[in-house]
């Protein structure tokens, strides 16, 4: 039988110039470019039309807040000209800085009084299965179905007697109980979502059951922890019953009560209400755009061995 030979001019070519070959036709493929459909061209429109309609009030607001008070009743929609002492006024001439203050004092301290015990009241509600448990949460959903104002005539008088009228603690602790019901009933959910597995194998590796909770647990409930943070920060910044009631001295009112203040009996002051609305309103939307990326950072949160 003969046997076949190749020289090394027959040689099959190297694996290296297919590859070259390969990646010089790839390399040359034209590239094609993503076109628009008109579907997606009419949802961006659609979006863009719903975030002015949103945003539409908010120009107006900061509009009245710079026209001066000569003009606040001119059919025009721009001002001659732009009122800046207007913010300056509202500073001096109320107890706005004052109310601030309050306010973030007490959207503060309600949303960390709250976190307090909300977080190891839901964790232990979605970890242990004790007598009683389905009624607790449920008597948790019923609380939600109380209205401020209904206890606001049982509160006075009991902080009447404890003599905390005019107190920044006394609205802390209002808000704080009013908000907790709705941060242990979303946290139980977000609990109770994480696999018990995982702290199993934490305590396995050496971590008691605080170090899993604080590093494994807690961590990947941040959307939850977030969550809750957000609405009992809203509702403690928005409040306005409880602060009208609790506190009659101006200085120790919050933000809301301070700009009703401006609202009078014959007269409303345009210019000095809208300009404290925007100074209110700015610590919140610098607030929660520093939030917005711990939403997406407790996504991905925690790690799993």
């Amino acid at each position: 039988m003969a046997r076949s030979t190749l020289t090394p001019t027959e040689s099959a070519p190297p694996v290296a110039t297919h590859r070259a070959a390969k990646g010089g036709d790839r390399a040359a493929a034209p590239r094609t470019t993503r076109a628009f459909r008109p579907r997606t061209l009419l949802i961006a429109a659609a979006a863009w039309l719903l975030a002015a309609g949103f945003l539409l009030p908010y120009v107006e607001m900061v509009i009245t807040a710079l026209r001066p008070a000569s003009e606040l009743r001119d059919a025009g929609y721009l001002p001659s000209s732009f009122e800046w002492a207007n913010f300056v006024d509202v500073w001096r001439e109320s107890h706005l800085g004052d109310n601030l203050r309050v306010t973030l004092l007490v959207a503060a301290g309600s949303t960390l009084l709250v976190l307090l015990v909300a977080v190891p009241a839901a964790y232990y509600t979605a970890r242990v299965r004790f007598r009683g448990r389905k009624l607790f949460l449920l008597l948790v959903l019923v609380t939600q179905m109380f209205q401020p104002t209904s206890l606001l005539v049982g509160l006075y008088r009991e902080f009447y007697q404890l003599d905390m009228l005019n107190s920044v603690w006394t609205l802390i602790l209002c808000n704080a109980a009013f908000n907790l019901a709705f941060a242990i009933w979303i946290l139980t959910a977000y609990f109770a979502s994480i696999p018990v597995a995982l702290e199993e194998s934490a305590m396995i590796d050496g971590l008691g059951r605080g170090g899993a909770l604080l590093r494994i647990t807690l961590p990947l409930a941040m959307p939850g922890v977030v969550t809750a943070m957000i609405f009992t920060f809203i509702a403690a910044w928005n409040e306005f019953v409880m602060g009208l009631t609790l506190s009659t001295v101006p200085e120790n009112q919050p933000l809301t009560v301070g700009i009703n203040s401006f609202i009078g009996n014959y007269t409303v002051q345009w210019n000095f209400l809208f300009a404290g609305s925007v100074i209110a309103i700015v610590p919140v939307v610098v607030l929660f755009a520093l939030i917005e990326r711990k939403v997406v950072s407790g996504l991905t949160a925690g790690s799993v061995k």
